[in-house]
């Protein structure tokens, strides 16, 4: 047991909560949670009880496995009104050798000429370094030199973004270890050296809201939220068949399609209305209103898109609970065309998308500690015994999964 780091995701519809550890420079699972969150409204916190009682659960289940309490965590804030800023910072080297410590005080330079006084400060994206006003690159540790240059794309947000999430994980005793958003965490959850050379799009359909954002070689550089999600299409469902909307999502979830192409006539539902009638609710019908409200969310995302960016897009993304539904990849193919993809994550025990943003923020966080040659976990030297003990239990990827060839990048193998 080396490293061990946590993340949680509060969503509008679940609390995701992730745990991994970092063993011999890849990832490994060691806990996975998602449950109900209440008091949570289109990723924003409306009612700061019940979204304590929520997170309180996730943190909970995640002990119950592991055996051990959870105090620091990775927290992703709201991406609304979320910005993106290219800054340049400078500082003088004080021993002739660049170390972590010159790159954070660059960095610092940079942020404190650049950051607003209503904004908070969420994380830094490296672009590029120049050592002496001359030679430039992506890492410049252990290079000798008199001055040291950083650029950097800086992302911040509203202040009760932050606030708001940080007063109630400190009032459950968690210690915030960073912050960030879903826009970093979905692109690395999912980048690789071609996203890493090219424009493209992630979109990330949640419950109550659809998140589109724009990339430059993997950096973050613009954000648009999309007031429509999974929610939407139980509200249609119910509204169609006069149901329930728990009885609407579990038909959303279990039965219906995402696409009416391989739904069948004669695959029936069986359940009672509001009016107490017994009503049967065949698979493609319940397929065709699951599939419009698809379509116009995908739509939606695609003029996002345009709207954004007019330089061509490379590659489509789309992560998110609601991409997990079957045959999702054909209202894809109709409304995005071959550019665009499903989220695939490889790591055994997370591989819904529902994760990626907790996952990737996880993997963020360590690339970040690696660039400033720092040396970091969550939990303390008796908490990672305990862990140690019962390691067989954990889940673990190999070397052949995207994520251990992210980390093998990230650490030079």
């Amino acid at each position: 047991m080396e490293h061990v780091y946590s993340s949680i995701d509060i969503g509008s519809d679940t609390i995701k909560l992730v745990v991994c550890e970092l063993h011999k420079n890849h990832l490994n699972l060691l806990a996975a949670t998602s449950v109900p969150s209440k008091g949570i409204k289109h990723g924003l916190i409306t009612d700061p009880e019940q979204a304590r009682q929520s997170i309180n659960k996730a943190f909970k289940e995640i002990e119950d496995m592991l055996g051990v309490k959870i105090n620091k965590v990775i927290a992703s804030v709201p991406n609304y009104l979320a910005e993106y800023k290219i800054i340049k910072g400078q500082t003088e080297i004080e021993e002739d050798i660049i170390t972590g410590k010159d790159i954070g005080r660059a960095y610092k330079d940079g942020i404190i000429h650049s950051l607003e006084a209503d904004k908070e400060f969420v994380a830094i994206i490296p672009i590029d370094f120049k050592i002496n006003d001359k030679t430039i690159m992506k890492d410049p540790k252990g290079f000798p030199g008199k001055k040291l240059m950083a650029r950097a794309m800086m992302t911040t947000v509203p202040k009760k973004n932050v606030y708001s999430v940080a007063s109630i994980l400190e009032s459950l005793g968690v210690e915030i270890a960073d912050i960030s958003l879903g826009s970093i965490g979905d692109i690395d959850c999912f980048k690789n050296k071609d996203i890493e050379s090219s424009v493209g799009a992630i979109i990330n359909i949640g419950s109550g809201t659809t998140t589109v954002n724009i990339y430059n070689k993997g950096i973050p550089v613009n954000t648009k939220i999309i007031n429509m999600g999974g929610k939407d299409i139980d509200q249609d469902l119910a509204y169609m068949y006069r149901i329930g909307i728990k009885e609407a999502k579990k038909i959303k979830e279990k039965f219906a399609l995402a696409h009416k192409k391989n739904a069948s006539i004669d695959d029936i539902y069986k359940t009672v209305n509001l009016d107490g009638k017994k009503i049967k609710i065949n698979q493609q019908e319940a397929s065709e209103v699951v599939m419009s409200r698809l379509e116009e969310i995908v739509s939606l995302a695609k003029n996002e898109i345009n709207h954004l960016t007019n330089r061509p897009i490379q590659y489509i993304i789309v992560t998110g609970g609601v991409s997990n539904a079957l045959n999702f990849e054909y209202v894809l193919s109709s409304e995005l065309g071959g550019s665009a993809s499903i989220g695939n994550i490889k790591l055994i025990g997370v591989r819904n998308n529902k994760y990626s943003t907790a996952l990737g923020n996880i993997i963020y966080f360590i690339s970040t500690l690696k660039l400033k040659g720092q040396n970091y976990t969550m939990l303390n030297k008796d908490d990672m015994e305990v862990l140690s003990s019962s390691s067989k239990h954990f889940l673990n990827t190999s070397s052949e999964t995207m994520l251990g060839k992210v980390f093998g990048y990230f650490f030079g193998e």
